[in-house]
């Protein structure tokens, strides 16, 4: 039987009255995604419409899921909620704290004598507030989740951006920071901005070459990393309905990249199958009593243009496979154009590692189509060229794989299994020579490739693709090899070409697992302790932020002016950083240090006014707190884009940053802001981003009359004594602007709990 049937089972049978009444309401046929988000309303049946794009809304998801690189700060918040449980099915998944370096066995056991503090904390916390916990190697938040929680028409929220995967499932599921997650868990509702739609209507059937990885990366090269943001990306057609369940998750997943909400995918006989494989068959036979409310009303995809407020079609007939990047996942090139394109970018052609596997791509279909191109290097005669490494998305694919002979065949290769973790897709991937700095190529089948992500090498050039081309590309050795019609030299000096890949959506034989790595919670864990040592540097309590002080802000100093491509790795890295996720003074040492300082062209260097000194960012903004003087970040185009992290809001909270004045913010990053008590302002005009210097000091005038709708006034106090006046807008609601003069959401939860 399913987890958390029982919910399962009421979201089914309320269902569909919600529907009917919204689609009066709405007086027209409705999309999937309307459908989802009219039947988890926190009012319970819709009373009202909205509007896409402005209206906020209240919403009660029907569950949370927690990694554990963002579980300690979600976790340490709702300890603070004075709440003795969740009040919805929470899960807590150790994912993201295992560096891959030798091997499976060997990389896990480190990690867990290196991490025992952490995970003591995770598991304990979860056995006092009944949350279900995930061991480390276990595998990723993301794989487990669709392997155990996810359900067509359901509504989740999870503190990493990668929660979207579900959406292969046909869920609603979106990432959030881990303020969200712990207003849900306390029982309150979660409030999000009605999403705009983007119908992607697929037609004909992937073939050959071809997988539902180039779906998404042809997306992103049409969208963008930002032309998603503030909506629901819903696949059709006869292209959608001939994929997989796991090949929809794969579109799902890199949603992320392009900034959508999350993207989805009615129900259908794909994920039934998937169900029932994974142990589900009763959740599938309940889907199957209310189908038709979990897709979109005939009429949608009959005339998609009506519905949606942008349609994109592609043939998957035609479609080619695709490489992205390198440094950002929405540069798309179709493998018949990589040579003339790195040979005019000056790209490093030679492939020295081909990497697959995470979140994105490592379902069993994923894993034998790879398998099915390592077997033809022994039977063609050919070696492998590149360093090759898999990276399995949970025991139960692992344990699979293993069964089916895949891991020996990846092994003959000179292949290297890496831990059931995130691994080199976050950066922990210690990889040898990275320190050196040299350019290179690598190919991956992960989703972000921002530089600096997988090694820490800034000049390491990487490639995003499915895990058949990775395959491909790694055999060949060469970054500008096209498997559908070039030919390979075998170590007998013959012509030799790959067969397209093959493999089976599902496991013929069916999934087996000895130890998932589940840990169900105590019944009552009222009696748990929850201990944290006041001298630990892993772990550390919160203290509740200050509230506004009720006056305008004067006298902001400049911290930095932010250049060109600022996400939330840039303001705070992972990598050797996650150790400090649960410890917010320490961690806070990141701060910004990947920016790029628009006035000198470096990282990590900003003027101290109080000084006149260059020095590192943390440093100087402690400088500026030591002196009781506030300061303000400027930024760019989709400020904050990327993962879900909040600590990229709550650091410079912490240190004493007051505002954020950018041109445009990525959704996670600007709500994350709001949600610390923090200021998250846009230019009314851009071009006045060009008007702040480095030394000046600045005023935010207005507050005292803060209002939805109502801009700021901002006063650029400059060095030689002139000034200019610009205005800065905001989406500030009623709610979030009491968040803002409470000094936090978590005070006024903490407040509400005292009454």
């Amino acid at each position: 039987m399913a987890f958390d049937i029982e919910m399962i089972k009421a979201v089914y049978e309320r269902m569909p009255a919600r529907v009917e009444a919204a689609r009066k309401l709405v007086g027209r046929p409705l999309t999937l995604t309307e459908k989802i988000l009219y039947s988890h309303l926190w009012e319970g049946t819709p009373t009202q419409t909205f509007e896409r794009g402005k209206s906020y809304v209240d919403f009660a998801p029907d569950r949370v899921a927690m990694q554990d690189a963002t579980a300690q700060m979600a976790l340490l918040q709702f300890m603070q909620a004075g709440r003795p449980k969740v009040a919805v099915p929470s899960t807590v998944h150790c994912d993201h704290l295992i560096e891959a370096k030798v091997s499976s066995a060997t990389d896990l056991a480190v990690a867990v004598d290196k991490n025992k503090e952490v995970y003591d904390f995770l598991s304990s916390v979860s056995d006092k507030y009944g949350i279900g916990f995930w061991k480390a190697g276990a595998g990723i938040i993301h794989q487990v989740v669709i392997e155990n929680y996810a359900f067509p028409g359901g509504m989740m929220i999870g503190t990493d951006s990668h929660t979207v995967n579900a959406g292969g499932l046909g869920m609603i599921a979106i990432g959030v920071g881990g303020a969200d997650a712990c207003d849900v868990m306390a029982g309150l509702a979660w409030e999000l901005k009605f999403p705009k739609l983007i119908g992607v209507k697929l037609t004909g059937k992937l073939n050959g070459w071809t997988s539902a990885k180039d779906v998404i990366l042809k997306v992103a090269g049409i969208l963008t990393v930002k032309g998603g943001t503030g909506a629901v990306v819903e696949y059709f057609g006869e292209g959608v309905t001939s994929m997989s369940a796991t090949g929809k998750g794969t579109i799902a997943n890199m949603g992320a990249e392009i900034g959508a909400t999350t993207s989805t995918f009615g129900y259908d006989e794909s994920m039934a199958r998937y169900l029932a494989a994974t142990g589900r068959a009763d959740v599938a036979e309940l889907a199957n009593g209310i189908k038709e409310y979990l897709t979109a009303d005939p009429e949608v995809y009959a005339d998609p243009a009506t519905y949606f407020d942008q349609v994109i079609e592609i043939d998957l007939d035609t479609l080619e496979p695709h490489l992205n990047g390198p440094f950002t996942p929405d540069l798309a090139t179709p493998i018949s154009q990589m040579k003339e394109l790195a040979e005019k970018n000056g790209w490093p052609t030679k492939v020295e590692v081909g990497l697959i596997g995470s979140c994105t791509n490592s379902s069993y279909e994923d894993i034998s189509r790879a398998a099915s191109l390592a077997k033809q290097v022994a039977a063609k005669g050919l070696k492998t060229k590149a360093e090759y490494t898999i990276t399995p998305g949970s025991e139960q694919v692992r344990y699979t794989i293993e069964r089916d002979g895949f891991i020996d065949t990846f092994e003959s290769i000179g292949g290297k299994v890496f831990s059931n973790a995130c691994g080199p897709c976050i950066g922990q991937w210690a990889r040898a020579g990275a320190e050196k700095g040299e350019k290179n190529t690598i190919v991956h089948s992960f989703n972000r490739n921002f530089a600096k992500r997988a090694d820490g090498n800034p000049n390491t050039y990487a490639f995003v693709a499915s895990p058949e081309l990775v395959t491909a590309l790694a055999i060949a050795g060469d970054l500008t090899f096209n498997p559908l019609t070039d030919y390979l030299t075998n170590e007998a000096g013959e012509k030799v070409k790959l067969d397209p890949p093959k493999g089976d959506e599902l496991p013929t034989k069916g999934f087996a697992v000895e130890d998932a790595g589940y840990q169900a919670p105590a019944e009552d864990g009222s009696s748990v302790v929850v201990k944290v040592s006041p001298t630990s540097d892993r772990l550390q309590l919160l203290e509740p932020f200050t509230p506004w002080e009720g006056t305008d802000l004067k006298g902001l100093k400049l911290l930095i002016k932010a250049k060109g491509k600022c996400t939330t790795d840039h303001i705070s890295m992972a990598g050797p950083w996650l150790k400090y996720r649960g410890h917010l003074d320490n961690i806070s040492n990141n701060m910004l240090i990947g920016a790029l300082n628009y006035f000198n062209e470096k990282t990590d260097k900003v003027k101290n006014q109080l000084t006149g000194e260059y020095g590192p960012v943390p440093a100087t903004q402690r400088a500026y707190k030591a002196a009781g003087i506030g300061s303000i970040v400027v930024g760019d185009q989709n400020y904050g884009e990327g993962s879900s992290r909040e600590h990229a809001a709550m650091e410079p909270r912490h240190l004493g940053v007051r505002a954020v004045l950018v041109k445009s913010f990525a959704r996670i990053h600007e709500t994350n802001l709001k949600k610390q008590g923090m200021l998250a302002l846009t230019f009314a005009n851009e071009a006045d981003y060009d008007k702040i210097q480095e030394n000046d000091s600045i005023d935010i005038n207005g507050l005292a009359d803060f209002a939805p709708g109502k801009p700021l006034e901002i006063v650029l106090n400059h060095e030689d004594g002139s000034s200019d006046t610009i205005v800065a807008n905001h989406s500030y609601n009623d709610q979030q602007i009491e968040w803002f003069k409470a000094g936090g959401a978590l005070n006024i939860i903490r407040a509400s709990v005292g009454k």
